[in-house]
Order: structure tokens, then C-alpha cells, then sequence
């Protein structure tokens, strides 16, 4: 496996331990459970139930090791460290596009953290990469799904 960093906040850190916790510890057991019920239940070459739940634990086990690799590899934000000179994960960006002259305000976190209702946008969408490093009043084009939209930027904080 890589040993990509994930940049997160405490906050996010926090979630992804708990969403850790419940898969092994409550999830594990349901589907230990399912299996042997499963198993109870005779032939093993003809049983669908069997399968599913092998196939289930099988992605159960995927899951918990990539989140187990994430937890092992992150390092923790300290929001008073960051710099609203350019912008870099953690920084809220207000924009403006340019075209229509509507503005959006977004906060760039890691990609385990990403809401869009929170308007939280991972580091690894288009519109964040193309931010990173850029400064108040900069205009960006940035390339997304239905074409190229071009942004000035507004303001940078925290």
C-alpha cells in the first residue's frame, strides 16, 4: 500500500477514528454473525447467503484497512498555523466568477473531510488545485466538468 499523508483537521481525525471503532468493533461481529448463520444453514457450494456475506466481510476488511492506513499516515492541522498569504489546505476562499459575477465562499480540507453542503471542498477537486498557491486578486481559469470557468479571488482566512 502507498503511504500517501492525509492532512486533516483534530475534527476530521477524530470522525475517521470513530468511523474506525464502529467498523471493527460493531460491524466485524455482525458480519462474523452473518457467516455462521449462513454456515448453519448447510452447503456451503450452494449458498447464497454464505456468499454474500463472505463477500461482505471481504469489503468490510478493504474498508477498514484503507481507513486504518489514512489514521496511521495523517498529520493533524493546527488551524493557527496557517497562512492566509495564498491559499493552501484549510484556507476559506471567496470567489468570484467572473462570467456571471456570482461569488461562493469554499474551505479546502482534505478529501476524507470534503462536504459540499458544509461547502467543504476536497484539495484534490479541480476548482482547489487550481486555487493552491494563488493570492487575492488573482484571476484563475480553472477547468471543471462542463468547461472553463474563471475565478478571481476575492478573500483568503481561516
Amino acid at each position: 500500500m502507498s503511504e500517501e499523508i492525509s492532512y486533516l483537521t483534530e475534527e476530521g481525525l477524530n470522525k475517521l477514528k470513530d468511523e474506525l471503532d464502529r467498523l471493527v468493533n460493531v460491524e466485524r461481529g455482525n458480519i462474523s454473525r452473518q457467516i455462521a448463520e449462513a454456515r448453519d444453514k448447510g452447503d456451503l457450494s450452494e449458498n447464497a447467503e454464505y456468499d454474500a456475506a463472505k463477500e461482505a466481510q471481504g469489503l468490510l476488511e478493504m474498508k477498514i484497512s484503507k481507513l486504518q492506513e489514512i489514521v496511521r499516515n495523517a498529520r493533524v492541522l493546527d488551524p493557527s498555523q496557517i497562512s492566509t498569504d495564498a491559499v493552501q489546505i484549510l484556507n476559506k476562499v471567496k470567489l468570484k466568477n467572473v462570467k456571471t459575477g456570482s461569488t461562493m465562499e469554499y474551505t479546502i480540507v482534505a478529501e476524507t473531510e470534503a462536504n459540499l453542503k458544509e461547502k467543504k471542498i476536497s484539495v484534490n477537486t479541480p476548482i482547489a488545485k487550481g486555487l493552491l498557491g494563488r493570492k487575492v486578486g488573482d484571476v484563475v481559469e480553472i477547468e471543471v466538468p462542463n468547461g472553463i470557468v474563471t475565478f478571481e479571488i476575492l478573500n483568503i482566512s481561516i
